[in-house]
């Protein structure tokens, strides 16, 4: 059974405010709803969360589908990005009307359509599904990182997916940035590409921080 809207908008704050900030409990003035509001009273009747005073705690029960509405939503933006090609102004309000119509198969489509990303546009972890512990191959995706690619295989970089600092300069100088095409010259010993007129060469380690929006042939 499939939440509401707006109680699914609550789960996912609980969980990055409990997950992720490693808060014990959210005050109800943090959700912007009331004590007798219809989601809230939902997540209560379907044991998802514990109302005390004005704090709200995620319950256990709650964990697994708080964690699901996090990732449709990171699983969306990534979509809005890298498929649909929507500009960061528009990409939070499309994204939030686009979770909320997807069901566990579609999510699962179109997480292998993206190459099981890691990271959400803003760089924050989406949380694994199915698909990506088992390493589905469904659909052919149309996002991969050049590490996967073959020789002669040409792409616009869709984003750079590395918390090394150091690592993301080093492609940034290089003149690896998103939406810069490039085409893969050599995938062994080493993984050569072609940036303009310039080829430059990476390990792969590196080669897996690299997310290409694949051409259509």
């Amino acid at each position: 059974m499939r939440v509401s809207d707006k109680a699914e908008e609550i789960l996912e704050y609980l969980w990055i405010a409990t997950q992720e900030r490693g808060e014990d409990v959210v005050s109800i003035t943090d959700l912007k709803t009331g004590r007798d509001a219809p989601e809230l009273e939902e997540l209560i009747s379907l044991n998802f969360v514990d109302l005390t005073g004005d704090e709200i705690k995620l319950r256990e029960e709650g964990k697994e589908e708080a964690e699901h509405t996090l990732r449709r939503h990171r699983l969306a933006e990534r979509l809005m990005i890298d498929v649909f090609d929507i500009g960061e102004n528009l990409m939070e309000e499309t994204a939030c009307q686009f979770e909320h119509l997807l069901r566990e198969d579609v999510e699962e489509s179109i997480c292998t359509l993206l190459g099981h990303p890691r990271f959400c546009p803003h760089n924050r972890p989406i949380p694994p599904g199915r698909c990506c512990r088992g390493s589905v191959k469904t659909l052919k995706s149309v996002v991969s990182d050049l590490a996967d690619v073959k020789k002669g295989t040409k792409g616009k970089v869709a984003y750079l997916c590395t918390k090394d600092n150091r690592k993301l300069q080093k492609l940034m100088t290089m003149g690896v940035l998103p939406g810069v095409t490039i085409e893969v010259i050599q995938n062994f010993p080493s993984f050569v590409f072609q940036v303009g007129n310039t080829q430059i060469a990476v390990d792969k380690e590196m080669a897996r921080d690299i997310f290409l929006r694949l051409e259509a042939k």
